[in-house]
């Protein structure tokens, strides 16, 4: 099973992609058997190249899925200020 963490924008200054891995941890589980997977998402995770030729993360609000797969609905919603 893998997990991933991916986000988007809506209000970026540029066109940015729909959607962009962030972050991914591959773990083996057995039938029945649970595990907490954890990652970090800060502002160097949020960075990338803006209209002014720099990387930035500018003060929007993203929403953060995560999940086993791209389709997944478990989605929180924070803001970069």
């Amino acid at each position: 099973m893998s997990n991933f963490t991916r986000y988007f924008s809506k209000k970026a200054s540029i066109v940015r992609p729909v959607k962009e891995l962030k972050g991914f941890q591959k773990i083996q589980l057995n039938a029945g058997e649970t595990k907490t997977v954890s990652f970090t998402i800060n502002k160097e995770v949020l960075q990338f190249y803006t209209e002014n030729r720099k990387r930035e993360v500018e003060t929007v609000d993203f929403q953060l899925f995560i999940g086993g797969d791209s389709l997944t609905k478990m989605m929180k919603k924070i803001t970069v200020e």
